[in-house]
């Protein structure tokens, strides 16, 4: 059976390659060539078009930035609904809105084709490695059938519920790890301002309930005045946008994600989209002329 794999960035590049070692014959496409040619030389087929991948395989993976590009490449034209058979299953991997992937699998399935949400957490560096964590909405029968696929690429795979839901879980991840940022870069403005070491003071509360590992991660990072990303602002900005989405679609109070959204659009304004989101803190410093920064 070839799997057809759509989207060959940051994510999609090293998790189809994963696929390639575990035995799969791939047929990808993606919109810049590089990188369709160097899945070639790892083996897989190349399609010109979303459509031509779906003609070839019954079961397609999509990895993707956001729902607009999502929505193209399955709904628009030369998309995988003019290509795909009755019985084509997508898995889109890409971190959306779910509303968005409610809306897109009604259409899809006016065709006869199953859509499963399955975003990710981990980043780049577990998507080399094949240690992503796996969220999955969409029929519990199809989830069964496609577990030891999604494991290829994985180091946890967890069922959470109808289509969207795996979107669903993945926001609820991305405003805890927002939030916990923002909570982190305000314990060591307090520290500082106060003349403690911001480092003796991550040191006495680790071991405590304040202990996290966004804590352990990003404390360090912001006393280092390390922001290269691990995970980009702009891509955080992203994700509590659909977020927020959500929320307003179904009547549900975001008040915390809606103020760190608003933190994290004025680091933007200030040139830091692409750093990693530890720079919240840059955020605090400015606004109590401070530094966290290790001398």
């Amino acid at each position: 059976m070839k799997i057809g794999f759509i989207g060959l960035g940051i994510m999609g590049k090293p998790m189809s390659k994963n696929l390639i070692k575990a035995g799969y014959e791939l047929v990808v496409n993606n919109k810049e060539r590089a990188a369709m040619d160097e899945l070639a030389e790892c083996g897989a087929e190349t399609a010109e078009t979303a459509a031509e991948v779906a003609s070839r395989c019954q079961v397609i993976i999509t990895m993707l930035p956001n729902s607009p590009h999502v929505r193209e490449v399955c709904l628009g034209e030369n998309g995988i609904i003019d290509g795909a058979k009755e019985g084509t299953v997508v898995i889109d991997m890409s971190s959306i809105d779910p509303v968005q992937s409610k809306a897109i699998g009604a259409e899809l399935a006016k065709k006869g084709i199953e859509l499963m949400d399955a975003p990710v957490s981990g980043g780049e560096p577990k998507a080399i490695d094949g240690t992503i964590s796996v969220m999955v909405g969409g029929a519990k029968e199809t989830f069964d059938r496609f577990y030891d696929l999604l494991m290829a690429m994985a180091g946890s795979v967890v069922y959470v519920g109808p289509l969207g839901s795996g979107n669903v879980a993945k926001l609820a991840n991305q405003v805890i790890v927002a939030v916990n940022i923002a909570a982190v870069s305000e314990a060591l403005t307090l520290a500082v301002k106060n003349g403690a070491d911001p480092e003796l003071v991550y040191q006495a509360i680790r071991g405590g309930l304040a202990g996290s590992t966004v804590l352990d991660a990003k404390a360090p990072m912001m006393m280092a005045h390390d922001f290269k990303p691990g995970f980009r602002i702009e891509l955080h900005i992203k994700d509590l946008t659909n977020a927020l989405n959500a929320a307003h679609a179904t009547d549900t109070s975001l008040p915390m994600t809606a103020q760190v959204m608003e933190i994290m659009q004025a680091l933007k304004n200030d040139g830091c989209a692409k750093e990693d989101h530890s720079a919240i803190v840059k955020y605090y410093e400015k606004i109590s002329n401070v530094s966290v920064e290790k001398e």
